[in-house]
C-alpha cells in the first residue's frame, strides 16, 4: 500500500480526533451539552450533520452496489429517500424543534414522548428506549461491516493484529476511531465531524463518477450507454423488469425518515426555529448532489468494469476498487477517507443516541434519579462504548450485506417511531395509550415480517419491504387506540 494513502488516512483520523477534543473543551459540561450540543447547531452544521448521519456507508457501498447489479431500477430508492427527507424537513423539523423545548426541554426522543404524554411517561420512555437500543445495535453494525469491507478490499495483508482477519481489523479500527471522538466530545463533536465528513463525501461523489466516465478507459456517456445496452438493456430502464411491488418497496424507503432518532435529533439541536428553512435548503441540496453521484457511480462503474475486463466479486465494493485503480495514492486515501466518513458519521450519531437513551431513560429514570450532570455525562460515555462493542459482535460476520442490515434497522425505526412522531406533532388527539400501541405494533410487525421472510418473497411473488406493513399497522394502531381511549389531561393544543 502506497505511503500516500496512509498519509491521507492518518490526516483524516487526526482531524476527527482533534474535533473531538475541541468539542470536549467547548460543550460537555452538562447532559444537554453532551447529548444535544446545547441546542446551538448552525444551519449548515445541522443540515450536513443530518445528511451525513443519515446516508452512512450505504451511500458509497450499498446504493452503488445495487445500481451496479440492477441498473436504474434501483435508483427509485434514492428518489423515495429524497422525497421523504424533504417532507421530514417540512413537516417534522420546525414542529419538533419547537415542541421539544415546549414540553419540558426534552433532550431525547423518549423524553419528548414522555413529556408529551405524561400519563404514560414511564412506559413510553422504557419501550422507546428499548426499541432505540435494539435497532441501533443492528444499524451501527451495518456501518462497522462497511468499515470491515474497506479494509478487507483495500488493505489485504497490510495490517496484522494478532492473527485477525483483514475484515476484523477494519471493524476494530473503524470502531476505535469513532469511539475516540464520540466518547470525548459528545454531540457537538459528532455534529462537527459530520459536517466535515459530509463535505468529504459529497466531493468524492462528484469526483469519482466524473473520472469513471471521462477519464482514461471511461469513454463518456455514449460509450457507457452502448456497453450497458450490450450487457443488459434493462440496466438503463427505470421501469423495465420492475414490478409494482418492487417499485413500491423501493420508494417507501422515504417513509423511514420520520422515525430515525439519529436524524430527527438534529432538528432538536438547531440553534433557532428560524434557522430550519435555511438548514433544509442546504441539506436537500447536499442530498441531491450526493444521491446523483452515488447512482452515477454504480451504473457507470458497471460500464467501466465491463469495458476494461474487470471482475467485481462484491458489487458493494465498486467504490473501493475504482478508488485504488483510477487515482493517485493521495487521492485514493482521500476517497477511502470519504468512505470512512460516511461510515463513521452514522455510527457516531447512532452510538450517541443509544447512549442518551440508556443514560436518560434507564440510568437516570430507574437507577439514580438524583444523578448529577457530571455523573450522567460519565455514564453516557460508558454507554457509547458498550453499544459499540455489541454492534461489533453483530458485525463479526464478514458475509453481512450493508444494504440488508441498513434496510432492516431503517424499517424498524420508521415503523416504530415514524407514525408516532408525525401524529404526536400534528394530531392533538394522540394519547399515551395510542403512542405505546403504535410503537409496539410497528416494531413487532417489522420483526415478524423479517422473521417470516416476507421481505424476500410474499405470497409466491416478490418480497414486500417490511416498512410498508409496519408503518401502516403502526399508524392504524395509534389512530384506533387514541380514538377509543381517553387519557385525562393529554388533549393539549399543539402550536402549528
Amino acid at each position: 500500500m502506497d505511503i500516500g494513502v496512509w498519509v491521507s488516512l492518518f490526516a483524516y483520523f487526526a482531524l476527527m480526533i482533534a474535533i473531538g477534543v475541541y468539542a470536549m473543551r467547548k460543550s460537555t459540561s452538562t447532559s444537554e451539552d453532551y447529548m444535544l450540543g446545547g441546542r446551538t447547531l448552525s444551519p449548515k452544521v445541522a443540515a450536513l450533520s443530518a445528511g451525513a448521519s443519515d446516508m452512512s456507508g450505504w451511500l458509497l457501498l450499498g446504493l452503488p452496489g445495487a445500481m451496479f447489479v440492477s441498473g436504474l431500477g434501483s435508483a427509485w430508492i434514492g428518489i423515495g429517500l429524497f422525497v421523504g427527507a424533504l417532507f421530514n424537513w417540512i413537516l417534522v423539523a420546525p414542529r419538533l424543534r419547537e415542541q421539544t423545548v415546549h414540553y419540558g426541554n426534552a433532550i431525547t426522543i423518549p423524553a419528548f414522548l414522555a413529556n408529551r404524554f405524561p400519563t404514560r411517561a414511564l412506559s413510553l420512555r422504557t419501550v422507546s428506549a428499548i426499541v432505540i437500543v435494539i435497532f441501533f445495535a443492528v444499524y451501527t453494525a451495518s456501518g462497522l461491516v462497511a468499515g470491515g469491507k474497506l479494509f478487507e478490499s483495500a488493505f489485504a495483508g497490510v495490517i496484522n493484529i494478532g492473527g485477525m482477519s483483514d475484515y476484523a481489523v477494519g471493524v476494530v479500527i473503524t470502531l476505535g476511531v469513532v469511539l475516540a471522538y464520540t466518547v470525548v466530545g459528545g454531540f457537538l463533536a459528532v455534529s462537527m465531524t459530520d459536517f466535515v465528513q459530509g463535505c468529504i463525501m459529497m466531493l468524492a461523489l462528484v469526483i469519482m463518477p466524473a473520472v469513471v466516465l471521462f477519464g482514461e478507459g471511461g469513454g463518456g456517456f455514449t460509450q457507457a450507454s452502448q456497453t450497458l445496452n450490450e450487457v443488459d438493456p434493462t440496466l438503463l430502464s427505470w421501469t423495465e423488469g420492475l414490478t409494482f411491488i418492487g417499485w413500491l418497496s423501493a420508494v417507501t424507503w422515504g417513509l423511514g425518515y420520520f422515525g430515525q432518532p439519529h436524524i430527527i435529533v438534529r432538528f432538536m439541536a438547531i440553534r433557532t426555529l428560524q434557522d430550519v428553512p435555511i438548514a433544509r435548503n442546504i441539506g436537500m441540496s447536499w442530498m441531491a448532489i450526493s444521491l446523483i453521484g452515488a447512482v452515477s457511480l454504480g451504473i457507470f462503474g458497471r460500464a467501466y468494469a465491463v469495458r476494461n475486463g474487470m471482475e467485481v466479486q462484491d458489487p458493494e465494493t465498486i467504490f473501493i476498487i475504482l478508488a485504488e485503480l483510477l487515482f493517485h495514492p493521495l487521492i485514493t486515501g482521500f476517497l477511502y477517507a470519504a468512505l470512512l466518513a460516511a461510515v463513521m458519521s452514522t455510527i457516531s450519531s447512532q452510538l450517541l443516541v443509544s447512549s442518551s437513551s440508556l443514560t436518560e431513560d434507564f440510568y437516570r429514570l430507574f437507577l439514580r434519579k438524583e444523578a448529577t450532570d457530571k455523573e450522567c455525562v460519565a455514564v453516557g460515555r460508558v454507554s457509547v462504548v458498550l453499544v459499540g462493542l455489541i454492534a461489533a459482535v453483530i458485525a463479526s460476520d464478514p458475509n453481512s450485506q450493508v444494504l440488508g442490515l441498513v434496510s432492516n434497522a431503517w424499517a424498524g425505526f420508521g415503523a416504530a417511531f415514524g407514525p408516532l412522531i408525525i401524529l404526536s406533532l400534528m394530531w392533538s388527539r394522540t394519547n399515551g395509550a395510542g403512542a405505546i400501541a403504535g410503537m409496539v405494533v410497528g416494531a413487532a410487525t417489522v420483526m415478524i415480517w423479517i422473521a417470516l421472510g416476507w421481505n424476500g418473497s410474499f405470497m409466491g411473488g416478490p418480497g414486500v419491504y417490511e416498512i410498508i406493513p409496519g408503518f401502516i399497522a403502526s399508524f392504524i394502531a395509534i389512530l384506533a387506540v387514541s380514538s377509543i381511549t381517553a387519557d385525562a389531561g393529554e388533549y393539549q393544543h399543539i402550536e402549528r
